[in-house]
């Protein structure tokens, strides 16, 4: 299950980023991956529900990484915005997943599709992050 779930977020992310670029909407999105480009072996019925959520709080998510990112959130990457958005999508809202396991997740696809030392960044953000949304489970 854990390599299926892999699979739909690097799918997620591909689809954040052909979401911020083409304008379509997540519908549309979402209806391209799944009839032209296929899924293969994701999870898919995970790729729709965190790409869909990610897509309802793009402006929540936003907000809420900001005060852990040393420049606009507008000026990053979208490769490393939408790393962001789908690690603090499950930190917040999909708790049954380790802290570990979503940051490790979100560091894997940023160092396979983003710039060269952008999955430290991605790293160190959501560690911020989790060390507020998930303090409890940190401190163990």
């Amino acid at each position: 299950m854990s390599g299926s779930r892999s699979l739909a977020r690097r799918c997620v992310l591909q689809a954040l980023y052909q979401w911020q670029i083409s304008g379509d909407t997540p519908a549309e999105v979402v209806r391209q991956f799944e009839e032209e480009r296929g899924l293969g072996r994701a999870d898919k019925e995970y790729f729709r529900e965190l790409f869909n959520q990610v897509c309802g709080r793009v402006d929540e998510l936003s907000a809420e990484l900001a005060p852990f990112i040393d420049r606009p959130f507008a000026e990053l990457d979208p490769v490393e915005r939408s790393v962001l958005w789908f690690g603090a999508q499950e930190l917040q809202q999909h708790l049954e997943i380790p802290y570990r396991v979503v940051i490790n997740e979100a560091v894997d696809q940023a160092r396979l599709f983003g710039g060269e030392d952008g999955y430290k960044f991605v790293n160190a953000v959501l560690d911020k992050m989790a060390a507020e949304t998930r303090s409890v489970e940190k401190d163990f």
